[in-house]
This record gives C-alpha cells, structure tokens and sequence, in this order.
C-alpha cells in the first residue's frame, strides 16, 4: 500500500496584526532563531529583547500599516491564495500553509496533512534560493516538527529552485507587462540581504566564498549552497527569459540590520545613484520573494521610489511578486508533481 502524498508549503511568516505588540512578539520569536541571528545564545537574547524588538517595533509597525490590506497580511493572503490554486491544480492532494514564524504554523500544517491521512509530505519552502536563515531555518524546525510522533511521516524537500526553467519563465510572465509599459532605462534586481559571514560559512572550502570579486560569475562545488551566487545564477536566467539588455541591469541587495557588513552593493544606495547618474524610468524586480510582503511593498514600492524620485528620477516602478498568479501555480505544480509521483 502505497503511501498517501500531501503538500505543506512554508514562508517566513508575518505579524498577526499592524500594531506595536504583535510587531514586537514576531520579531522576538523571528530573531531569537539561531540561524538567523547566529551568535551566543546570552548575546542574541539580550540583543533581541534589550534592543530590537523594543526599539524597532513601532517604526515596523507603522510600515507594516503601509500595506495591510482588507485581508490582512499581503504575505499571508497572497501564501493562502497560493495554497488554494495549488488544491485545485493538485486534485486530491491535500495542501497545507505553515509560516515558519507567526500563523498559521508549522505545527498545525502538519497536524492538518497527517490528519488527512498524509504520510508522505513534500515540503516546499518558498525561497528560491537557499539561505541557512530560511529554507534552512524551515526545514530544521519541521524535521524537529515531524519527529515527535511515534509514527513519524516521511518528508521530502523541495530544493532551490533559483534556475529552475519554470520558476524564471513564471517571474518572466508576470514582469512582461509592466516592462512594455514602462520602458524602463535600467532594470535592478534586489534581492533580499544577508550578513556577508552567512555567505562566508555556506563554503565548505572556506576560501571561495567573496574571496574574489567573481567568485559568483559560476556556480561550482564551493559556492552551490551559497545565496549570493545563486541570486546571481536568478538575475542571469531572468535577464536571458525577458530578452533584457545586461548592462542595463543590476543586482543588488536590501533589508540589511545592523553594522556588520552584509552583501554589497546595497539597494538603497543603488537606487539613488542610478537616478543620479541619469536613470529616469527605473524597474525593480524581488526575485528572492515569491509573495509580496513588506520588504516589496513597502521597502521598495514606497521608500525605494521616493528615494528614486527625490535624487532625480522619474519613476520606479515595482515588479509584483509570483503571488497566486496562473504562471506559478502552473510552475510550482510541475516542480512538486515530480516528486508527488516519485
């Protein structure tokens, strides 16, 4: 008897609401994770709970307001609505949401899928490329998850899906059109950062990894777990789907917290200097985000543009996410059927 497959999908998860209180236990419980903080456990406590999540709380919350809509969180009723399409295009397969933070959780995703009769899960983390802070962060938490019955269900993983044909072609159909509508000047894609020592100990050799200034130009053993060189491998693949000029485009990174250095060159600083260098229709593409969410929304869709505008730009304009549209559902489909079969 073969067993039953299920799907758990998994993102990084959001505040229950917009306000100060809610802001402030999500991000308590997001950078109290050892992978995303990874320092001494003293040290991160004292860090997180002395100076973060009181501090930056309120300012969080005020952005998170920027783009609550009638349904709530954009990354939650985007990931649901994903979920959904998902059981109508995977007739019969049960789907199930987990955020890694927040609600709804891991926890109660497999609860829902072995409830089903699922002993056989497909996970998907929706990253497309990998970092220890997330799809590794994610799949720790749910094998920690999916040990505890007696009858444990098998798992599988979905890998990186960075250079995936149908992840590209799927992030290709929902940029067209806002490309031919603009005619941008300059196409950026930010991708979200890291702190460069998270990069630095992906190299299993220790001496590939930002040891040299094209040490990303092509994935090989050393860097094939590293985000960098995959966000790289990304814009490169997309920068071929949408037939773009490449010295039109750049990559660059944003999000970053605190004074350690994180990846270069920074989103911020880039967007104000290709607008000072004569830039006036400028495209930003979030290849690292399957669902909108504040760091596209708010991030770059608002900060970024008037940042764009006020150093001399025309326009900005920001490129959805995949979200639930047709293209990746189709995509993200034929990527889990291949191991639903299996």
């Amino acid at each position: 008897m073969s067993a039953r497959p299920g799907v758990l999908l998994t993102n990084l998860g959001t505040p229950d609401a917009p306000r100060t209180a809610e802001v402030r236990r999500y991000l308590r419980e997001f950078l109290s994770d050892a992978r995303v903080l990874d320092m001494p456990a003293l040290g991160r406590f004292a860090l997180v709970n002395g100076i973060i999540a009181p501090f930056r709380a309120s300012r969080s919350a005020a952005a998170y307001r920027e783009v609550w809509g009638p349904d709530g969180s954009p990354l939650l009723a985007h990931s649901l609505a994903l979920r959904d399409r998902l059981r109508e295009r995977l007739a019969g397969v049960p789907v199930a949401l987990g955020m890694r933070y927040g609600t709804p959780s891991l926890a109660s995703a497999l609860d829902e899928l072995v409830a089903a009769g699922c002993e056989r899960i497909v996970c998907a983390p929706l990253y497309p490329q990998y970092a220890s802070s997330t799809t590794g962060s994610s799949l720790d938490a749910l094998y920690r998850l999916a040990a505890r019955p007696w009858n444990t269900p098998y798992l599988e993983a979905l890998p990186p899906f960075y250079d995936d044909a149908r992840y590209l072609e799927a992030v290709a159909a929902v940029a067209r059109p806002v490309l031919d509508e603009l005619a941008p000047d300059h196409v950026l894609f930010s991708f979200h950062g890291l702190p460069e020592r998270h990069v630095q100990k992906s190299d299993p050799t220790g001496a590939h990894c930002l040891a040299s200034a094209d040490c990303c130009a092509r994935i090989v053993d050393a860097n094939r777990n590293c985000y960098r060189a995959q966000c790289f491998a990304t814009a490169a693949g997309l920068v071929a789907a949408l037939g773009l000029d490449a010295s039109a485009t750049t990559v660059a990174f944003q999000s970053r917290l605190g004074r350690t250095p994180w990846l270069r060159p920074y989103t911020d600083e880039t967007v104000r200097a290709l607008a000072a260098a004569g830039t006036r229709r400028l495209a930003v593409l979030c290849p690292a985000f399957t669902a909108d969410c504040l760091e596209t929304l708010e991030e770059i869709g608002i900060r970024a543009r008037e940042d764009f505008v006020a150093a001399g730009g025309e326009a900005l304009r920001l490129v959805p996410s995949l979200n639930a549209h047709p293209a990746w559902v189709e995509a993200l489909a034929g990527m889990l059927g291949e191991r639903l079969r299996g």
